[in-house]
């Protein structure tokens, strides 16, 4: 059984994978400052409610963009699954070419995400990631990840509007009755929320633009990516467990290679 660690900004995915399925997905909050410790518990939670041990897995496979929290992650699994984890860098063989200009700038994730369009939809191709940042990441009808753009995420943008406003509020994240909001939190869901819609519909026709390529799958992933593909026309696949599927193709390109 492999067990799939993917490290965000605001969540931590842990995905299983068994018998050609994610038998367990799951999100915990990422907490800086905790010890590995404190997550082998929450993990070995996880697993007892399914019955599982940590014997039950038989690799490990982990991408950051946390360095704090790396290491945490290393020796949790080497102290408590008795493993030696895949952690996985812009050096890690993936089956892509990475052309941009500093590929050790690139975050894990946007990496693992272009490995598993290029394995499961093939290019070329646009992924958007619905994270704590808004990502763009582009992949080329042969197969390279080729760079892209990074937007502040739609939470992010709603917490910097209230936290530097004095009358502004929390409203929900959702699309107002109309796109004039007669008052104030509606507008406000107006500004936020149909104000994203534009910004991945405009950013995702510039990109298709300037890639001058003729079909260009959009695949998006990420916990909000179905609540905007409802919303507009330009996302054609949601692939909620991207990368989590690119974690573990990784993994098994790269166990196949040291065999």
């Amino acid at each position: 059984m492999l067990f799939a660690i993917d490290i965000g900004n605001t969540n931590i995915h842990f995905g299983l994978w068994r018998d050609n399925s994610w038998a367990l997905s799951w999100r915990a909050r990422t907490v800086p400052d905790k010890m590995p410790d404190e997550y082998a518990v929450l993990v070995r939670n996880f697993l007892s409610d399914a019955d599982l041990g940590y014997r039950a897995i038989s690799g490990v496979v982990i991408s950051s963009v946390v360095p704090q929290l790396t290491p945490v992650f290393i020796e949790l699994v080497e102290q408590y699954i008795k493993l030696l984890p895949l952690v996985v860098t812009n050096q890690t063989p993936m089956g892509i070419k990475i052309a941009i200009d500093q590929p050790e700038q690139a975050g894990a994730d946007r990496l693992v995400n272009a490995a598993a369009v290029v394995a499961l939809y093939g290019g070329p191709a646009i992924v958007i990631d619905f994270g704590t940042a808004t990502t763009f990441d582009v992949i080329s009808r042969d197969g390279a990840y080729s760079g892209g753009a990074i937007a502040p995420g739609i939470g992010i943008a709603h917490d910097a509007l209230v936290t530097h406003t004095a009358k502004l509020h929390k409203v929900d994240l959702c699309p107002p009755p109309s796109p004039i909001g007669t008052n104030t939190i509606h507008a406000m869901q107006s500004g936020i929320f149909w104000g994203y819609v534009a910004l991945v519909e405009g950013l995702v026709g510039r990109i298709k633009q300037a890639m001058n390529d003729d079909p260009i799958k959009v695949i998006a992933t990420g916990g909000l990516a179905p609540l905007f593909n409802q919303h507009t026309n330009v996302i054609e696949t949601i692939a909620p467990e991207l990368t989590l599927d690119g974690l573990r193709i990784i993994y098994e390109m790269n166990r196949k290679r040291s065999e």
